[in-house]
């Protein structure tokens, strides 16, 4: 005789259960699977600098940007310079500092590839401490090579990181262009994850010719659609940029806003920076 109460598994609840459980299972799948899929995409690594020595940068690698670059930010970028830029104890070292340089009360380095080797598409992946305090404007960003040529935004930017000392939990990822129109542009995410000085984070950029993609160890924090902008905005997106990475300080009217001298020195320390395609 047939018994609900004793044939559990023919139930039109245990039915529902079960088909539920059967479509989570098999999406869960279907994101395991795609996710690994679009990660194998990126496993040729066609460089790197691993910071496995001491000194300078290596100037094979590296350039540097000189002098008060940018923003007013108050600090000038040194060359070649180990109070500023240095490798030690298998990191690399930016250091900002308060002192009397060139006509400049603070001191800092930005170093960049430009000249030495410019990218298009893969993956990069950057495992960095970034530093805390009021001010503190931490950076791992890209510019079009064309840079020189053509005047920003037209070159294009990409900012795979900013840590702004004022916004302690945060990061933030960020393009900026102009449009076919000629009009400038950006589109970019600040969600917060916690402490991101609390230690070394892995900051992680994606990009192929329709999208690109940043993270925060694995968290995504940041995506643009290149596919679904207008032409101007994917030629920019589609073409060589180099790297940079760099400690500003902030001023007011800057993003990286109030500098609290106190803070001084501050130093962002890099473990590794790895490319791949």
């Amino acid at each position: 005789m047939f018994c609900w109460g004793y044939a559990p598994a023919f139930s039109p609840i245990f039915l529902f259960m079960y088909s539920k459980l059967f479509i989570a299972v098999f999406l869960w799948f279907c994101i395991t699977t795609a996710n690994a899929q679009d990660a194998s995409r990126f496993k040729k690594l066609v460089w790197a600098d691993e910071f496995n020595y001491k000194g300078l940068p290596d100037s094979t690698k590296w350039d540097y940007e000189v002098g008060f670059v940018r923003n007013k930010e108050p600090q000038y970028y040194t060359k070649a310079r180990l109070e500023n830029a240095r490798v030690a104890n298998g990191n690399l070292i930016i250091e900002a500092k308060k002192e009397n340089y060139k006509d400049a009360k603070f001191t800092s380095a930005s170093i960049i590839t430009l000249n030495k080797k410019h990218f298009k598409y893969g993956k990069i992946e950057v495992l960095a401490k970034v530093p805390k305090g009021i001010g503190g404007w931490p950076a791992i960003w890209m510019l079009g090579i064309n840079r020189t040529e053509v005047k920003w935004p037209n070159c294009g930017e990409i900012d795979i990181l900013e840590y702004i000392g004022k916004d302690s939990a945060a990061v933030y990822g960020t393009v900026h262009y102009s449009d076919i129109d000629g009009k400038y542009g950006m589109k970019g995410e600040h969600p917060n994850v916690g402490s991101p000085y609390d230690g070394f984070h892995l900051y992680t950029f994606e990009w192929d010719k329709d999208k690109m993609a940043m993270y925060y160890d694995s968290v995504k924090y940041f995506e643009f659609d290149i596919s679904k902008a207008d032409q101007n905005i994917q030629k920019i997106f589609r073409s060589k940029f180099y790297l940079l990475l760099n400690l500003a300080l902030g001023r007011e009217g800057t993003l990286g806003g109030r500098l609290d001298e106190n803070i001084l020195p501050l130093k962002y320390e890099i473990d590794y920076v790895r490319v791949y395609k």
